[in-house]
């Protein structure tokens, strides 16, 4: 009879798991790894954030070239800005689309939204610079652009942000203008809503392309989150 300990099933387990080739457990942790992210999802997102904040700086351009800014943006220490920026009340710096609800009228936001926490633009742009830096290690290091719909939806709201990013550090030409309002950003869109007695709608607060891409980024968003979200390609581990 031999005297060799009795080993239990346990122990027969574990020494059969130990004893598996070391070639399958690699392969099998390599297919758990994310899989690199397609082309296409770079191309759509930088097509989307480059084209979206050019649209937004070339209106503000074309805009306020054409209709220049009331004379309270202007500073009156030189009446020649008054002539670069057209700042007379007397000359028209509105312009109706759809009389009385859907217009162009140039604006200066020294804040953030609804003009909201004036003069710190500094703060604002600091933000926006983390928010884009975030969006890109989300979407690109931890390839969350795997999701069509949340590649789109973040690449409007990089867009937006894009755009008044460029204002808020003073990189567009405010030469002439009163010194609060060179690291504001340019507004050119009047909204009204006359049959809503609420003030804000009468008329809604100036703004841009730039904040139609962050709005419409952001319904994307909730949509995402509440109602669709993209199912996840499922990877299958293959054996030896």
């Amino acid at each position: 009879m031999s005297s060799a300990p009795k080993r239990s099933p346990a122990d027969k387990d574990a020494a059969s798991t130990s004893s598996a080739p070391r070639g399958g457990r690699e392969a099998s942790a390599a297919a758990r790894l994310p899989v690199n992210l397609p082309v296409n999802r770079y191309v759509v997102f930088f097509a989307i954030a480059i084209l979206g904040c050019t649209a937004d700086l070339a209106t503000k351009q074309a805009t306020f070239s054409w209709l220049g800014l009331a004379s309270h943006f202007v500073d009156d220490s030189d009446p020649a800005n008054f002539a670069r920026w057209r700042g007379d009340e007397n000359l028209p710096h509105r312009w109706w689309l759809i009389d009385g609800r859907l217009g162009i009228e140039t604006s200066v936001n020294t804040g953030a939204l609804f003009g909201m926490a004036p003069g710190y633009w500094w703060l604002f742009a600091t933000l926006s610079i983390l928010a884009a830096l975030g969006i890109l290690t989300w979407l690109f290091v931890f390839k969350a652009a795997q999701d069509r719909w949340l590649n789109v939806a973040l690449a409007a709201v990089t867009a937006g942000i894009l755009g008044n990013l460029f204002d808020r550090l003073g990189l567009w030409d405010a030469t002439g203008l009163a010194s609060e309002y060179h690291h504001g950003v340019r507004d050119w869109i009047l909204f009204r809503w006359p049959e809503i007695k609420w003030k804000i709608f009468n008329p809604w607060p100036n703004f841009n392309i730039a904040d139609s891409l962050l709005v419409t980024g952001a319904i994307m968003l909730v949509v995402h989150a509440f109602v669709w979200r993209e199912k996840k390609e499922e990877t299958k581990e293959k054996g030896p």
